[in-house]
């Protein structure tokens, strides 16, 4: 179990809102993080819950301006659990004498436990193990344990078990001066002498959520009847027990919480559903059991065995742990998108960016199903996008670069840099190339999975809509005989504007120009996919004619790439004549540039001015395609793409990239692989331990960055085992790597399981089971054909 383990042995006040966001627990439906549940928002600890897609908009006056934000709506806290002896200081970590800690999150069953010993005032002596989970089995409980064990005393106690809807959304620092009320009291009420009822409602949104809390005293197997008061205000209730304890003999107290909301599927209302479900509800055993069988299930599927040390494979499972927590299966069918920083807290306000693709290649070859409903998300908001391209005087659909309810554009206008502490205007809504990451995906999942009913059905429609989108955005320059996109922003958020400039985006971002051509020639194929019938009625209620298929086969042949000179690609039209960064003279003066932009804004100076980049920009490219793929695109585009080029490429912007953002270093430890392999893996570890040592200084206590941690993951399977995707076969190329003793994992193939690992310069391969007898597999450079059950071995060497 040592390698399913995040383990520590110490309470540490000023980590523990970090630690918090790393214990959260979740379901995909839920998550709550693992703050003490006996403790409250005290500027120490943070007890937040969190809906999948539980949004609410507020306006604020800022700056003289009124900005309405939607937010990733902090619910009632459900855990609030303490104790006391009658008459003395409830329980508070802070005020008492520790005498043992230890926290662990126990990653293989998806429980988080803590077991302390505290000594009070009085030299009063107490021991506790508590123990929580978020069912994955049954999404709308979640319940904790406690043992309870005075070891020196005897004497009356109270313990004292609440819901409390008295919370607002206090996270993020930076968001203090907007408005954090989002939740409106509707009911508290005792339900019988164990349970309690607790609803609340969003402001503007309207999601009523209800928890119904029962909470059960124990004593040698035998439930007590203890004394009990309910104390109850608006917005807050809770059970007051008061028994007698004896020293050195154990008591449990068990909670267990339903959680419902107005946005279920297949309930009558949210009170009624939730009283029945805790009334139902097992004992924390049986829960706990039905929760761990879940678990496994996914483990079986997701884990991936990695042999270097156990920190590298602990960590692993952590990313792979939360990404199963945010999007589980419990989110098939459920209309919620992928928020970047998970289920774990607010920052970003729960909004969905592009992060899906660094997510989704994970989810393809295992949860195809999961991306399936997640992809599915746009598609709901499809007439959104519609609408804002029509707005934006353009033909298709123009999905936002921040999403949240009803897809539309939730980017901020306005940002604060908490180094100067000024407002500033926010330009980074002109990320236009999220619309190709969108169609990214859905290719992508389709190669995968080979789904032809979702190709058909809803793929192709938001795949084509995007294609008139970039077809409708461009310009042709007659001088060039070139097709141009200006007016954008890049991935690199560092550049928004040129210097001096009063007018916001960039012309001829190349990332954006390369992606849109890219989108138009895979729109061409797409309608040779789907059938004819099909084909033709989305072209009829599109309005495509000839005319601009036409035209995109002439932009996807004709658009325009900058270049500086030997091969290298031009970050966008103007970046060679800015001044280059003096990194050496900041990295003396700054303990960490990663955010470059607020360090050059507090010194009033302009980031767009350098040749300095928050993230991969152009690199992404070199990313997202393989080497083939990208050699036919340029070629297509009247441009030579070779090795050398590539190289040329990565060394020029490896030196003007700060990492500001944690997917910066996927990026660069993927395109890396194949040149300097102690580089690609150093940067692998760096993205390992970006959340669990908080690299960017306080980031992670907002929340978990999920992309991140997905691409992790990606690295190890499309990057280290070099599995790719092909027409015909999936192909495993495994790299060597000094550093990777053995990897092992599992995926799932157009239906079929797969098992894959390397070893000892041996790659084993065993084609498990599937859909058919039969199955292509491209080891290296040949196609073997595999049989079901027969395992295949292949020297490296």
């Amino acid at each position: 179990m040592k390698k399913f383990s995040i383990l520590y042995t110490d309470w540490k006040p000023d980590e523990q809102k970090h630690r918090e966001a790393i214990c959260t627990l979740g379901n995909g439906y839920i998550a709550t993080r693992g703050a003490a549940e006996e403790s409250n928002n005290d500027g120490v600890n943070y007890p937040g819950t969190y809906l999948a897609g539980g949004f609410n908009r507020a306006k604020t006056d800022v700056s003289g301006r009124t900005i309405e934000n939607e937010d990733f709506v902090n619910f009632p806290n459900w855990t609030y659990l303490t104790f006391r002896e009658i008459e003395g200081e409830w329980l508070d970590l802070e005020k008492c004498k520790i005498l043992d800690y230890r926290q662990e999150l126990q990653m293989k069953k998806g429980l988080l436990e803590r077991n302390f010993r505290v000594e009070d005032s009085q030299g009063r002596c107490t021991s506790i193990r508590s123990r929580r989970i978020v069912s994955m089995h049954q999404k709308h409980m979640a319940c904790l344990e406690w043992t309870f064990l005075p070891e020196n005393w005897s004497g009356k106690v109270e313990f004292r078990s609440g819901l409390d809807g008295d919370v607002i959304n206090d996270n993020v620092e930076r968001y203090s001066d907007l408005e954090s009320h989002h939740l409106n009291p509707l009911d508290t009420r005792k339900v019988n002498d164990n349970t309690i009822l607790l609803s609340v409602q969003t402001k503007q949104s309207k999601i009523t959520m209800a928890q119904a809390a029962r909470t059960v005293l124990f004593h040698q197997d035998q439930a007590m009847q203890p004394a009990i008061e309910i104390h109850q205000k608006e917005g807050y209730i809770s059970q007051l027990f008061r028994v007698e304890v004896k020293e050195g003999q154990e008591y449990i107290l068990e909670k267990t919480v339903a959680i419902y909301t107005s946005r279920d599927v297949a309930i009558s209302e949210p009170e009624l559903e939730a009283c029945k479900s805790v009334k139902r509800a097992d004992r924390f055993k049986d829960l706990l059991l039905s929760h761990s069988h879940a678990w496994d299930s996914l483990w079986h599927r997701a884990d991936i065995h990695l042999t270097n040390d156990d920190k590298n494979q602990r960590l692993l499972r952590l990313h792979i742990f939360h990404i199963l927590q945010t999007v589980s299966p419990n989110v098939i069918g459920v209309d919620v998108g992928v928020p970047a920083r998970g289920l774990h807290g607010e920052a970003y306000r729960g909004h969905i960016f592009w992060d899906e693709l660094f997510i989704f290649p994970f989810l393809n070859l295992r949860f195809p199903e999961i991306t399936r409903s997640l992809l599915m998300y746009r598609y709901y908001r499809l007439e959104e996008a519609k609408a804002a391209a029509k707005e934006d005087g353009k033909r298709g659909a123009m999905f936002p670069w921040q999403s949240g309810s009803n897809g539309r554009s939730e980017s901020q206008v306005l940002h604060l840099n908490p180094n100067s502490g000024r407002w500033l205007a926010d330009n980074t809504y002109l990320q236009r190339h999220v619309n190709s990451a969108i169609a990214y995906n859905i290719w992508n999942y389709f190669r995968t999975t080979g789904d032809r009913d979702f190709m058909s059905f809803f793929g192709a429609e938001i795949f084509l809509n995007i294609a008139s989108y970039w077809a409708s955005m461009v310009t042709y320059n007659e001088r060039e005989d070139r097709y141009e996109i200006v007016h954008v922003v890049g991935p690199d958020e560092y550049h928004t504007s040129y210097p001096d400039s009063e007018e916001s985006g960039l012309n001829n971002n190349a990332y954006t120009n390369v992606m849109a051509a890219w989108v138009m020639q895979k729109g061409i194929e797409i309608l040779e996919i789907i059938d004819s019938r099909r084909r033709q009625e989305l072209l009829n209620e599109l309005d495509i004619d000839a005319k601009e298929i036409r035209l995109w086969k002439e932009i996807s042949s004709k658009m325009y790439v900058p270049f500086i000179e030997d091969g290298i690609i031009n970050q966008f039209d103007g970046y060679e004549k800015l001044e280059e960064f003096p990194w050496e003279e900041y990295q003396k003066k700054y303990e960490d540039i990663h955010r470059l932009d607020r360090i050059l804004e507090n010194e009033n100076k302009d980031p767009n001015s350098y040749k300095a980049s928050k993230q991969a920009d152009v690199l992404m490219l070199f990313y997202l395609f393989s080497r083939d793929e990208i050699y036919a695109i340029f070629k297509k585009l009247g441009h030579e793409m070779t090795e050398g080029a590539i190289l040329k490429n990565i060394e020029y912007y490896k030196k003007r990239t700060s990492h500001g953002s944690t997917l910066s270093r996927v990026v660069f430890s993927w395109i890396m692989l194949k040149y300097d392999k102690l580089q690609s893996w150093e940067n692998f570890e760096k993205v390992l331990v970006s959340d669990f040592e908080d690299i960017q200084g306080g980031t992670t206590a907002e929340g978990i960055h999920l992309g991140a941690m997905a691409g992790s993951l990606d690295l190890v399977q499309r990057g280290f085992l070099g599995l790719e995707v092909g027409e015909e076969a999936l192909w495993v190329n495994p790299h060597k790597l000094e550093h990777l003793e053995q990897v092992s994992l599992k995926i799932k193939y157009r239906s079929h399981w797969v098992l894959i690992s390397v070893e000892d310069e041996l790659l084993k391969i065993s084609f498990e089971e599937g859909n058919s007898d039969r199955l292509n597999i491209g080891v290296i450079d040949k196609i073997h054909q595999f049989e079901r059950g027969v395992v295949k071995e292949f020297s490296l060497v």
